[in-house]
């Protein structure tokens, strides 16, 4: 669970048939799961300190059943209660405050204004930015709502990949989930060429392109890639004339 200590972000790709409504509950699951990962941590320490006390005073318990004088005290309580315990827990709870820092929205396109103002209500009522990812023209049509244009801080165009950048990617080992290249980050010339070629660096087709190569090696099983092996990859995607 330690490797899940400062999560803050959510990611999330609205359907293409949306409502205000549908937005708020959808992000709101988002965050309630984020929270729920942020505080694990926190819990499983909770519930080893209460299993302690639980044991501490069902120990306890039996021995006064035999030692204690009933007729003279009443039963003593041990400390920390179980209650104290868990109220200082449930402040540290609050003191972590909501886990959830950055919005991202994909496929902004597919938001109507309404939409668009539910987001706009969320990013109003608490401390967090909100990132929105779509195609070109966004801004555009951004603009013409005036309430939410005025919040936006900047707008970035992201550019196809440089050649530089798809071999530094491929030099890093970088690949698609799930997908595993037991020499992708030594390829050949000529293979890092093709794939610099086929895929014109753009990064979408850059993950589909490697998902594709790795499927062809894994059933013709293949341990290196070589151009071959690109080049059928290619084939076999639908991604127009070079």
């Amino acid at each position: 669970m330690e490797a899940l200590t400062g999560l803050n972000a959510i990611f999330y790709t609205p359907p293409i048939i949306n409502s205000p409504r549908q937005i708020e509950d959808d992000i709101q699951r988002l965050r309630d799961r984020l929270k729920r990962l942020a505080f694990e941590p926190l819990r499983q320490e909770e519930d080893q300190q209460l299993r302690r006390i639980n044991q501490r005073d069902k120990e306890n318990a039996a021995e006064a059943f035999v030692t204690h004088d009933w007729l003279s005290s009443p039963m003593p309580k041990c400390k920390p209660t179980y209650a104290e315990v868990a109220e200082v827990y449930r402040t540290k709870e609050k003191e972590l405050g909501e886990p959830t820092k950055l919005i991202l929205v994909d496929e902004a396109d597919r938001l109507k204004i309404t939409s668009l103002e539910q987001l706009r209500a969320i990013f109003d009522q608490g401390n967090l930015g909100l990132v929105l990812i779509g195609m070109p023209g966004l801004e555009k049509r951004l603009a013409r709502y005036a309430q939410f244009y005025s919040r936006i801080g900047f707008v970035h165009e992201f550019r196809p990949l440089s050649s530089a950048d798809v071999r530094q990617l491929l030099a890093q080992g970088w690949k698609p989930a799930g997908v595993t290249f037991p020499t992708i980050s030594t390829l050949d010339a000529e293979a890092a060429a093709a794939i610099i070629r086929v895929t014109g660096g753009n990064f979408r087709l850059l993950d589909r392109l490697l998902t594709q190569m790795e499927r062809i090696m894994r059933i013709n099983d293949l341990a290196q890639v070589t151009k071959d092996v690109v080049e059928s990859a290619r084939e076999s995607l639908v991604i127009g004339p070079e």
